[in-house]
């Protein structure tokens, strides 16, 4: 289902979105997930950071964030990753930017 491989995100640029930031899809133990795809702490990329148990670390400065609700994990970040709403239809990834995860 979908294009991206478990462990691994796809960057969806902002002129794609129409948000004001790109935005990195997850994928990690066959659930899916959205946030904002530049670090809370620092110009970094999420997307391209690990992915494991539930949480992402910023390849910049190993920050972590919840997949789920986008709060750090752990220093230095200490702003949350805004999260967009992710569903699966028709096998099929749905983005909807701006909608909160648990919208």
């Amino acid at each position: 289902m979908g294009d991206i491989e478990d462990g691994e995100a796809l960057k969806v640029p902002a002129e794609s979105t129409g948000h004001g930031d790109a935005i990195a899809v997850f994928h990690d133990n066959g659930a899916y997930y959205a946030l904002d795809d530049t670090c809370s702490h620092g110009q970094a990329s999420l997307s391209e950071g690990w992915i494991e148990n539930g949480e992402v670390e910023c390849p910049l400065h190993s920050a972590r964030f919840c997949l789920k609700s986008g709060e750090p994990q752990c220093m230095p970040a200490t702003v949350a990753a805004r999260t967009h709403r992710v569903e699966v239809r028709d096998d099929a990834v749905w983005l909807h930017p701006g909608q909160g995860a648990t919208a």
